[in-house]
């Protein structure tokens, strides 16, 4: 078949409007803040095989994760895929990024023959385990963590199977989580339709023979990008701090970066093993972790399909920190992309340096659970308002204040106070800007935030994780280093805590203070080189303080 060059765009962005409705369905029909509002999820549109389309990325860190479980569902059900089939899946072991992580996919037929799957992945309330809402720093294998969902059809042949329905569920400590499920599967079906019409319209044969050119378009885009990088081996670590059961202990990510041509190879094989806590990555959510990275790097206009990957090599051995061996514990493994995207920065840093950034602020997050007094209803909340801080800057610009991600490549939107405090029985204190957070630079890192609320339950459980109270956002090429990250309680009774970075606290009383720090970003280029006038804006606007312009920046 001769293929069109137009209808070829035509049928390239109808692929991304269909998954930008399927990503508009999920916020408008989700009711979990972490999904809602957070828009904690991916959807994408996949072929009969499993290769990838397109995809919506609202989280990066997940935008990866669902064509390996496709073509594992292809594979695992073989011929035993039909119409009206809905399939559940978030099982680490099976390619799965993390056990929240819960994906629906539906095969879509045309013409009785198997053409297309639509899939949504979103991060659920709760998914069982041994702790409310996931993060259990003490688990040291996955039972501990979650209930494993290997690849289950929740619909055979469009009936739903409403033994396997409360088999799930019951093992689901929140009522919402079924309601979240039931707006994935609607958004799978708002793909099915658009998708069908599209084939409808211009045909099976048409269909095939453009996926294909788009396919081969879109490499060529990719090994254009990678062909610019001069040739030759490139080295960067990044280091994880403590998991969660051996207090000082520290853990390097090492890659090996090999550019040959077109082609562009990551090998983790120097990696740290894995550890026996909670720190440990599945091979998905690392992949996807040096996938994104790349992405900031290159043309951003490139499409994200089976091509944009096909020129990537990425070896992550079975027993490292980042692809740990089964039943290890895994959960934290999305968290594991920081030090992973600044061991690629350092590694690229000498060789592209126009295009990689200073270092993003680390994570140090908190979930807080327990049960509303005024509702007399359980609640779960992931504290996305203040865990990041601030983006490393680049080479002419400044990075990006206040991320609200939960990884090195931004996506999850901050909480909205009202609803925040209408969805949990804490009151807001303070959310803003925090001065002098930035890593200073001829382009400065972006701001962190301050967050201080009051706690309105009894007995509260507060989870924390990351490490971004170990190591400063890092600067590049004379920038300065970011702020630390700190989280503290103050009890009613006036006792002071400070958690450790993988902690569980039981017990804790309302009325207690919680106040949060999240750092900047690292800075770029020397600070004396910094635009006077925009630093004195700066001053004015609190931003940067009169101190800090005299003695970082030589104002």
């Amino acid at each position: 078949m001769t293929i069109d060059p137009i209808l070829l765009s035509v049928y390239a962005r109808t692929f991304r409007s269909i998954t930008d409705e399927m990503s508009i369905s999920m916020q408008q029909t989700t009711r979990s803040p972490i999904l809602c509002e957070a828009k904690d999820y991916v959807t994408g549109l996949y072929d009969a095989e499993g290769r990838m389309l397109e995809q919506t990325e609202n989280l990066p860190i997940l935008a990866f994760s669902l064509a390996p479980v496709c073509k594992y569902i292809r594979s695992y059900f073989g011929d035993d895929i039909h119409p009206g089939d809905v399939i559940f899946h978030n099982d680490v072991f099976s390619f799965g990024n993390q056990n929240n992580d819960v994906a629906v996919y539906r095969p879509i037929f045309f013409e009785d023959e198997l053409v297309a799957w639509t899939a949504v992945k979103g991060h659920q309330a709760d998914i069982g385990g041994a702790v409310a809402g996931g993060y259990n720093p003490n688990a040291i294998e996955v039972w501990q963590e979650a209930l494993r969902i290997p690849p289950v059809k929740i619909y055979e042949r469009g009936k739903l199977r409403k033994d396997v329905w409360d088999l799930i569920f019951a093992n689901i400590r929140f009522d919402i989580v079924q309601h979240d499920m039931k707006a994935e599967i609607g958004a799978c079906r708002v793909g099915e339709r658009r998708m069908l019409s599209l084939l409808q319209k211009y045909g099976r044969a048409s269909f095939e023979a453009h996926k294909e050119a788009l396919f081969e378009a879109t490499q060529r885009m990719m090994e254009s990008e990678i062909a610019a990088i001069p040739d030759g081996s490139y080295q960067g670590e990044g280091r994880v701090y403590y998991d969660g059961r051996h207090a000082g202990s520290i853990f390097t990510i090492r890659v090996s970066i090999t550019v040959d041509g077109k082609r562009i190879k990551f090998d983790y094989s120097d990696t740290d093993p894995q550890t026996n806590g909670f720190v440990n990555g599945t091979f998905t959510s690392s992949a996807s972790a040096t996938i994104l990275t790349l992405l900031q790097m290159v043309n951003p206009d490139i499409p994200h399909n089976e091509g944009m990957v096909a020129p990537i090599e990425i070896v992550i051995p079975e027993g490292t920190i980042l692809n740990a061996a089964y039943p290890k514990a895994t959960t934290f493994g999305n968290h594991l992309c920081p030090p992973n995207a600044e061991a690629i920065q350092r590694a690229l840093a000498p060789v592209m340096p126009d295009r990689v950034t200073a270092g993003w602020n680390n994570l140090l997050c908190s979930l807080t659970t327990g049960i509303d007094p005024q509702k007399q209803e359980k609640y779960v909340d992931i504290g996305f308002m203040g865990l990041k801080g601030g983006s490393g800057a680049l080479r002419g610009t400044d990075g990006y204040d206040h991320i609200g991600m939960i990884d090195a490549s931004g996506g999850v939107l901050d909480q909205d106070y009202e609803m925040f405090e209408q969805q949990t029985p804490h009151r807001l204190i303070r959310h803003e800007y925090l001065t002098d957070s930035a890593g200073p630079g001829q382009w400065r890192g972006g701001l962190g935030v301050e967050t201080m609320f009051e706690i309105g339950s009894d007995d509260t459980q507060v989870v924390i994780f990351g490490d971004g109270d170990f190591e400063p956002a890092f600067g590049l090429f004379g920038g300065g280093n970011g702020m630390l990250n700190f989280i503290r309680l103050t009890y009613p009774d006036g006792r002071v805590v400070t958690p450790r970075n993988k902690d569980l606290l039981a017990g804790v009383p309302r009325g207690t203070h919680y106040h949060q720090q999240a750092g900047g970003g690292g800075g770029y280029g020397d600070p004396k080189l910094r635009s006077r006038a925009k630093l004195k804006e700066e001053v004015r606007d609190g931003l940067i303080s009169a101190a800090a312009a005299t003695k970082l920046y030589g104002a």
